[in-house]
């Protein structure tokens, strides 16, 4: 079964230099990506990234172990993109060759030696909405409707705790408890983490809106009487 695996990823996603260095340096190959990066978007890019280095080598007679360091630095510099897609196809590589190495595949990894392009962020990029903003958004939001309430509910989640969206899309109504006489929220974060925060006393007069409206006060009083 995994040799039926292999020769049909390898027809797929594997670069020819890669397949034609062999089973066992495919089955590697396959290994990198499906055992060590669990994100499914880096994954793919970092993907992206070797099959361009690899059809770059090939291209210019490479083999898997002969590359060296003076050829990763002009693949590096010839390639167009932004500073932060270089520094992230460098790592992409990077990577790869480690796991090669540990795999006793590859003697030495050509990339460890080659520096990136400098990248300083030096002003974010995210800006930060003022509290009018803030308002005249939530204040934009219908709130004659269960949906509305609820629509209004998770943007002010997201405004007042700064969480992510998939953290705040996470929430259920155990997450919303009592603390002493605080609410506070329990936020899924990316990696299975859990982060606490009190909640603000205008996200709870948003939170307690939208519970009322969509019949969720039982349950949320059910919850606190069994956390009791």
């Amino acid at each position: 079964m995994r040799q039926i695996v292999t020769r049909a990823s390898s027809k797929a996603w594997i670069p020819e230099l890669i397949a034609a260095a062999g089973p066992e340096v495919t089955e590697t190959y396959i290994d990198f990506f499906t055992a060590t990066i669990r994100n499914r978007n880096t994954r793919a890019a970092y993907a992206r990234a070797c099959w361009q280095f690899f059809d770059w080598c090939a291209a210019h007679g490479l083999e898997l172990t002969t590359g060296r360091p003076f050829h990763v630095a002009p693949w590096i510099e010839d390639f167009p993109g932004s500073k932060p897609t270089i520094k992230q196809k460098l790592a992409a590589v990077r990577m790869l060759y480690d796991f090669l190495v540990v795999r006793q595949i590859t003697p030495s990894n050509p990339a460890h030696a080659v520096r990136g392009p400098k990248y300083v962020v030096k002003k974010g990029k995210t800006p930060v909405w003022s509290r009018e903003d803030a308002k005249a958004l939530l204040d934009s939001i219908p709130e004659d409707s269960v949906s509305g309430l609820r629509d209004r509910a998770l943007i002010a989640a997201m405004l007042y705790s700064f969480a992510r969206v998939s953290a705040v899309l996470k929430l259920k109504v155990d997450d919303y408890y009592h603390n002493g006489v605080r609410r506070r929220l329990r936020l899924h974060e990316k990696g299975g983490k859990e982060h606490e925060m009190p909640v603000h006393h205008l996200l709870e007069e948003i939170l307690n809106e939208y519970i009322a409206a969509a019949g969720l006060q039982i349950t949320l009083s059910e919850v606190e009487r069994i956390r009791l």
